[in-house]
């Protein structure tokens, strides 16, 4: 695991450096490479992984220095991905709950399965060294105390922590805490293999006629009529030889994708409740026989912002630094 682990952070390092991770980048800078494997891993135990700190001292850009080089404090801190000394101005802290659901239905409307994998990412710019404690709607936590949660308790599965979590102080009483790194990152990611109903539900009908096919589409917004569905996507397979597309929509616009034998279907703001309706129609140049065990799935992909599926929420974010400056939560 130490081992995946650390293939992990060093993806994520060089992609912090080059933006792309690929043959390429790696062949033009491969001194730099160097330089970061020398410093992330000594005698095959893993060292700095954080990128923030390792940009601190090892630069893509070369330059003449004025003054000795010296490694910063952190690399011989107890607290290795974060430097001594960060002050600014303003103290802020920037909290999201990303949630992403995989869900496969089958012809029949039944929900054959489904997963929700979720991510707490925090933009953190705080002066000092700031001790952060995160209480959330723990299931395990409300039942380990013995108190009643006032709301729903979520049960959380595959927990992956940010290396600044305190592992120990998280086993003995579920609290999340924490001195963060400075600037953007991915405090912890989990996933909850619950069966949920598809929040954008598709119904198709498909007629198939000599030299020619036509889609009926319907899309339904299963959720509440308070949020909105941004960007929807609805990719619907065709036939790879189809041609002469002709489309009709009450809502967005569509477009013939030939290179993935599908048509796109976009929708820039979907509100929850409303219904949409898609007709399609494709010229077949080949008579074939249609067996709808053989048609691919139809796929959907949308965003809503202000919405978890899974129901988990933010309890409190408590924020204590010895210079003692407020903490004053707002939404």
């Amino acid at each position: 695991m130490t081992l995946l682990q650390f293939l992990h952070h060093l993806s994520k390092v060089f992609t912090e450096y080059f933006k792309t991770l690929e043959e390429e980048s790696i062949r033009d800078n491969f001194v730099i490479i160097y330089e970061l494997l020398d410093e992330m891993m000594d005698y095959g135990i893993p060292q700095i992984t954080e990128p923030k700190i390792l940009k601190e001292y090892i630069t893509q850009e070369s330059h003449m220095l004025e003054i000795t080089p010296r490694p910063p404090m952190a690399v011989t801190n107890a607290v290795s991905w974060r430097s001594e000394g960060i002050t600014y101005r303003k103290n802020e802290v920037f909290l999201d709950v990303v949630e992403s659901i995989n869900m496969m239905v089958n012809a029949n409307g039944n929900v054959l399965n489904s997963e929700i994998q979720g991510a707490v990412k925090m933009k953190v710019y705080l002066t000092g060294m700031p001790e952060l404690r995160l209480g959330l709607n723990d299931k395990v936590m409300f039942e380990s105390t013995g108190r009643s949660a006032k709301g729903k308790a979520v049960e959380m599965e595959d927990i992956r922590f940010h290396q600044c979590v305190r592992l120990s102080k998280f086993e003995t009483d579920r609290t999340i805490s924490f001195i963060p790194p400075d600037g953007e990152f991915e405090l912890m990611t989990y996933r909850l293999n619950t069966q949920i109903k598809p929040l954008i539900w598709c119904e198709s009908v498909v007629e198939s006629h000599r030299g020619r096919v036509e889609y009926m589409i319907k899309a339904k917004a299963q959720f509440k009529h308070r949020s909105t569905a941004n960007n929807v996507e609805i990719i619907v397979p065709v036939p790879d030889d189809a041609d002469s597309p002709k489309f009709k929509s009450t809502i967005g616009s569509v477009k013939y994708a030939p290179e993935r034998s599908a048509f796109v279907w976009k929708i820039k703001q979907f509100q929850g409740g409303k219904e949409a309706l898609l007709r399609a129609h494709f010229g077949l140049p080949s008579i074939r026989d249609d067996d709808p065990e053989r048609r691919p799935p139809i796929s959907v992909k949308f965003e809503i912002p202000y919405f978890t599926t899974s129901g988990i929420q933010v309890r409190y974010l408590k924020i204590v630094e010895k210079s003692g400056y407020q903490a004053l939560p707002w939404v």
